[in-house]
């Protein structure tokens, strides 16, 4: 057995015991994907990340990131948690007060810039521009999945719609705030209705936030990995941008959104999304908040994978 060190932080939040938990083992050289996966299930918070040594020698860090169910290949509550850790450790350095990270992920190399606080912030620029996916399941089987009724649901130009950064979401815009706290998942109804369907996490929103300052109000459900209601999500926030791209008046500038999330969980969240629009598309897409550390333990891990030394890179 090997004694592992990790940490945990509430990301999207300024505050501990808010936002979105999350577990970082910062040295996870000699784990196993197979033990990867049994400790993101033991540890049960939306994420788990393990951070390996680089692959290339351009990155500064490789991730795994592992929910309860599955293993990512993007996740943003846990690229922005990570970030702000290693800056926090010291392993990676701040120069005039910035800290440019790139992490290899299963999407492809993601950058992510740390500004010094308090609060310090993170901002990841996600790898993969948003892709629409396929055309959603019906209104009314939606609607049942979600524990709602049509009409609850808005339609036209604000019909649901899948979109991916590299993990599909299904985007179901809803009347209001308080149409999005009565959401609840039907399990018979999701299995009938999304069983089947590429994008099995679900984003509802509302175009009605609580707090000045605010644009949107979320919340994210996704059962099949193991995630019954996530407090905040980065990887769907990215997605989000292509949605709201495609309905943006905007043909050049930079679209910018506050989503609230996790309200309804009693762990308030919220995400900063900017969208650079160049000739009505979308070209580039930044995610961003803040995190809190809150905790540090160890987990005693049996040691399956030879602990081969590779080089790291602590900046780029």
């Amino acid at each position: 057995m090997i004694r592992y060190r990790y940490h945990t932080l509430d990301v999207f939040t300024d505050r501990i015991f808010s936002g979105n938990p999350l577990a970082v083992f910062p040295h996870a050289l000699g784990i196993s994907g197979e033990h990867m996966q049994q400790i993101a299930g033991e540890l049960n918070l939306s994420e788990t990340v393990f951070v390996l040594p680089p692959e290339d020698r351009e990155h500064t860090r490789r991730l795994r990131i592992f929910t309860p169910g599955a293993e990512l290949p993007f996740a943003g509550h846990p690229t922005i948690g990570t970030a702000h850790l290693l800056v926090r450790l010291g392993e990676v350095p701040m120069h005039g007060g910035v800290a440019r990270i790139v992490f290899g992920e299963g999407v492809g190399p993601v950058e992510v810039v740390v500004r010094e606080g308090p609060p310090a912030f993170a901002q990841l620029t996600a790898a993969k521009l948003p892709e629409r996916g396929p055309d959603p399941p019906p209104t009314a089987a939606l609607a049942r999945a979600l524990s709602l009724v049509p009409a609850d649901l808005l339609g036209g130009d604000r019909s649901p719609e899948s979109y991916s950064c590299g993990v599909p979401f299904l985007f179901v815009p809803v009347r209001d705030r308080a149409t999005l706290a009565r959401a609840r998942i039907d399990t018979a109804a999701w299995l009938a209705a999304l069983g089947s369907y590429p994008a099995q996490e679900v984003f509802v929103f509302a175009a009605d936030p609580e707090r000045p300052g605010s644009d949107l109000r979320a919340r994210m459900f996704a059962p099949a990995l193991g995630i019954p209601e996530d407090p905040a999500t980065g990887s769907a926030a990215a997605a989000l941008a292509g949605y709201l791209g495609a309905r943006s008046k905007e043909r050049d500038g930079t679209l910018r959104q506050v989503i609230e999330q996790g309200f309804e969980m009693g762990r308030p969240s919220l995400i900063l999304l900017e969208a650079d629009v160049r000739d009505g598309a979308v070209v580039a897409v930044r995610v961003g908040g803040e995190a809190v550390l809150v905790s540090e333990g160890h987990m005693l891990v049996p040691a399956t994978e030879p602990l081969i030394a590779q080089p790291v890179r602590s900046e780029v």
